[in-house]
């Protein structure tokens, strides 16, 4: 089994804490060791360790708050009576007075390993906040589930937003530790960064690992969910559905205006590696569409190592385009992640080009082609920053 940071950290965090030092910990529920036991518990109960304060991501630090936009006040902790700030609130980074009295941020998130997870852009916020404050991020890593492989097109920078703040690919392929340490490369975030580095992980998928998956957030309730994740969560960026409101988030997508046997048919024509798109009817009970008879397909990833969750997720985007963009479905508008203007889809997509492109039809196979540079680009620049295999 996989022994992750916070396991390394509380076994003995000399190496990364003086003793009497002052720690916040970011954190959330997912921020557990193999036994189940909450990251703050166990930070607060190391020797050596004053847990001083707790901050939450996106969703909140019980990741209890359902939907994207919906944002979890600042409070105390009931049990430490210790602050609990909220960085998916009035703010996305920490307010520097939060700060005062911390010598060390302690980071200790479940990433998925796709660009638009915004636990990734929380860290780069943090990084750059403690960097000028003087307070050292220690990140206690965890695997990558959807291992090394690299997917997508690179962010362009005119599309930065809080689903993206630098040019990396939607499956990115690194863990977290190793993001945190490109992000501060020469000419990047200035701060001091350590990484509590995992043992027994050689780059594989989720499975290998050994360890129980836990919910990161609330619509990602299993490993077959971060799966195919890079690809579905496009549909964020249009109306159909996305599964939110199912019990297979991001797995069923669709909408009122489909017929799930033509959705089917046409993605069988894009030869997709390692999926089955079997047909089916939903009613989502929340979100888009709520209440509302829906037809659509459910993802059934057969070969993880074969699939291509962006790939596949392109050619939801092309068939859904074709099949029903007269018919209701569309582009949706902002509000989306704190922007107001820019459209979602090209947030999500990095690149505005990529949804003109699916508008004129092309192959979502030549639009990988075209990226292969880039992506070879990119895990060559990453080579100095990983630490494992």
């Amino acid at each position: 089994m996989v022994t992750v940071g916070l396991e390394r950290f509380c076994r003995d965090p000399r190496p990364w804490v003086r003793p009497g030092q002052r720690v916040g910990l970011l954190l959330n529920a997912a921020s557990v060791d193999r036994e189940f036991r909450w990251a703050r518990d166990r930070v607060a109960s190391t020797p050596g360790v004053r847990l001083e304060a707790l901050f939450g991501p996106q969703h909140g630090v019980r990741a209890d708050v359902q939907d994207n936009m919906v944002e979890t006040p600042h409070g105390v902790d009931p049990t430490l009576g210790i602050p609990v700030w909220s960085l998916y609130a009035d703010r996305r980074a920490p307010d520097p007075a939060w700060l005062q009295g911390l010598d060390v941020m302690l980071v200790d998130l479940w990433d998925v390993g796709c660009r638009v997870y915004t636990f990734a852009w929380t860290l780069r916020l943090t990084l750059e906040v403690c960097g000028r404050a003087g307070v050292k991020v220690v990140v206690l890593d965890r695997p990558n589930p959807l291992g090394r492989a690299v997917e997508g097109n690179l962010l362009r920078p005119q599309w930065r937003s809080f689903v993206g703040m630098e040019p990396i690919p939607m499956r990115h392929g690194l863990t977290l530790g190793e993001l945190a340490r490109w992000m501060c490369r020469p000419g990047g975030v200035a701060c001091e960064l350590e990484v509590v580095e995992l043992e027994g992980w050689d780059g594989g998928l989720w499975p290998a690992t050994g360890r129980r998956w836990v919910m990161p957030s609330p619509n990602m309730p299993a490993f077959d969910t971060a799966l195919v994740y890079p690809g579905t969560v496009l549909l964020e960026g249009t109306n159909a559905s996305e599964g939110r409101g199912t019990t297979r988030p991001f797995e069923i997508v669709g909408g009122p205006w489909l017929r799930g046997d033509e959705l089917a048919r046409a993605l069988a024509r894009y030869d997709l590696p390692g999926v089955v798109f079997r047909p089916v009817g939903f009613e989502p009970t929340f979100q888009k569409w709520a209440g509302r008879p829906c037809g659509g397909v459910h993802l059934h990833v057969t070969d993880p190592q074969a699939f291509r969750p962006y790939r596949t997720g392109l050619a939801v985007l092309s068939a859904l385009w074709r099949l029903a963009s007269d018919q209701g479905f569309g582009w949706r508008p902002p509000p989306y992640e704190y922007e107001t203007e820019r459209l979602p889809i090209h947030l999500l997509l990095g690149d505005d080009a990529v949804r003109r492109a699916v508008e004129d039809g092309a192959d979502p196979r030549d639009l990988e082609r075209s990226w292969a540079d880039d992506l070879a680009g990119w895990w060559e620049q990453t080579r100095p920053f990983r630490l494992y295999g």
